[in-house]
């Protein structure tokens, strides 16, 4: 019998590895679903106001991930409601998330759905979205499993599947990127808060060194550049004063956005409301259409922008994010108006 050689012995021992994670995400998924909280039964979020706060979980080839979904108040038979998709940071959850960007209350006032996909700790233990995890596929099944809580959303609930725009923090803010160049088609706008540009690592040693050290973005597999002329229009928000991901990756990311569309950046303007932290203002045009945003926020650091007080990963003093969001997908949807 010939003898196997060491590299033979890793993949098996990596596939092992593999394939134990995957049943591990399944059986947590399973035993999310099982609890007290189960998928469409309503909780409440005592800093929410009204609506419905439920529970969920998506399954797919790459495991299960579980899922919170706000629905506004008053919402009526046939009515079709914009959809904001949040993906958290490292060291969150949806729950955090929704009490942090404070998007629940905006959706109440607005009337439009939010979904937070939640990562599952047994695939990050920090609860990070592995987003630079592309060389091992890891990277695009989670994308999967995220398009898996979209789709299921938009089946049992009033959701316009023509206003659906994705967002994310950190970790979420790279996710949401690479979903949004994956599935072009499925969304009207895309935001980056604080995040990292997709193509920029592939595994968990070098998306270590892109936060220590700002990295090259490299162009994105060719399965995803050949759609890249019909990407979504990017907001990108990132504060000047973080020291977990370099500003640079803002600009990095805005123009890997205006890149990929020939687009070119006009004149930087900086605004401020009241005593909120000042920013600058960078949009980058092809042929008069908007194809990214780049706002870089004076004294901000790693959190979201304009947050509630007191909350992790979140700064009051900021510009307002999430009504920068609402604003930012209305202009591309329409999704002010609510269509019966």
């Amino acid at each position: 019998m010939a003898k196997r050689s060491p590299a033979f012995a890793w993949a098996r021992i990596f596939r092992r590895q593999w394939l134990t994670l995957s049943r591990e995400s399944l059986r947590a998924g399973q035993r999310a679903a099982a609890k007290a909280v189960r998928p469409g039964v309503a909780v409440r979020l005592p800093p929410a106001g009204d609506g419905a706060w439920t529970a969920g979980v998506a399954l797919g080839v790459g495991g299960a991930r579980r899922y919170r979904l706000y629905q506004p108040p008053g919402a009526a038979p046939g009515d079709r409601l914009a959809l904001i998709v949040m993906l958290h940071g490292c060291a969150q959850d949806a729950t955090s998330f929704a009490l942090a960007t404070r998007m629940n209350r905006l959706a109440a006032e607005k009337r439009f759905l939010v979904l937070y996909p939640e990562q599952d700790h047994v695939a990050n233990p920090q609860g990070c979205w592995n987003w630079f995890d592309t060389k091992s596929g890891r990277a695009y099944r989670e994308a999967a499993l995220i398009m898996k809580a979209i789709d299921q959303v938009c089946l049992l609930h009033p959701v316009d599947r023509a206003r659906v725009a994705i967002a994310g923090l950190s970790a979420g803010a790279s996710m949401a990127a690479l979903v949004a160049s994956l599935h072009p088609e499925r969304f009207k706008a895309v935001v980056m808060h604080s995040g990292i540009p997709p193509g920029t690592a592939h595994s968990a040693l070098s998306a270590l060194a892109a936060v220590h050290r700002q990295r090259a973005t490299r162009p994105l597999p060719a399965r995803t550049q050949e759609m890249a002329s019909a990407w979504p229009p990017l907001l990108v928000v990132h504060g000047r004063a973080d020291r977990v991901v370099s500003v640079g990756y803002g600009r990095a990311a805005a123009q890997q956005w205006a890149d990929a569309a020939g687009a070119k950046a006009g004149t930087s303007r900086t605004v401020q409301r009241g005593r909120r932290h000042a920013a600058t203002v960078t949009q980058f045009k092809a042929k008069g259409r908007m194809v990214a945003t780049l706002m870089e926020v004076d004294r901000l650091g790693h959190a979201w922008s304009g947050g509630a007080p007191k909350q992790p990963f979140s700064d009051a003093l900021g510009p307002d994010a999430s009504r920068l969001i609402w604003t930012f997908v209305s202009k591309r949807s329409g999704a002010e108006r609510t269509v019966a």
